[in-house]
């Protein structure tokens, strides 16, 4: 595995927020296939915004000092998690998750039902579902499955 640095933001440049649109839209490109290309455009207007006001922002950077990953956090509730596809399947995640759990006592979070590899990723990482909605946050028609540490 690269080596890999998982880092705290503490402050958000636009080189960094242009970095992290292009993991995020790499990321959702691969794992979130019920969007269409112009609702990925539609959702990646907002994503400066949301960027800038997560109260908790961690990267994970590459050998490179490039962002591979990342996740924001929001009280106790994980409201963000993206990896590069080329990334996947190598212990961010789980890293991400374990250092979201000891910092910030992470216990809860929010997926896509149509998204079921990370559905089972955070099951396997000890969350569970314990509520179901028709529509995300925004009102959109995509379920999100509301999950719980046990």
């Amino acid at each position: 595995m690269n080596p890999v640095k998982i880092l705290e933001v503490e402050k958000i440049t636009p080189w960094l927020v242009e970095r992290l649109i292009e993991v995020w839209e790499k990321s959702v490109k691969a794992t979130h296939l019920f969007l269409s290309e112009g609702e990925v455009q539609e959702i990646k207007k907002y994503l400066p915004q949301a960027l800038n006001e997560i109260a908790h922002l961690i990267i994970v950077e590459n050998k490179d000092s490039c962002p591979v990953a990342f996740m924001g956090i929001e009280e106790k509730k994980l409201g963000m998690l993206f990896i590069t596809p080329e990334e996947r399947g190598k212990g961010l995640g789980k890293r991400l998750i374990q250092y979201g759990i000891e910092n910030y006592a992470i216990n809860e979070l929010a997926v896509n039902e149509q998204n079921p590899q990370a559905k089972v990723f955070y099951e396997h990482m000890g969350f569970h579902v314990y509520k179901r909605t028709d529509h995300d946050e925004q009102g959109n028609p995509y379920p999100l499955l509301y999950m719980k540490l046990k």
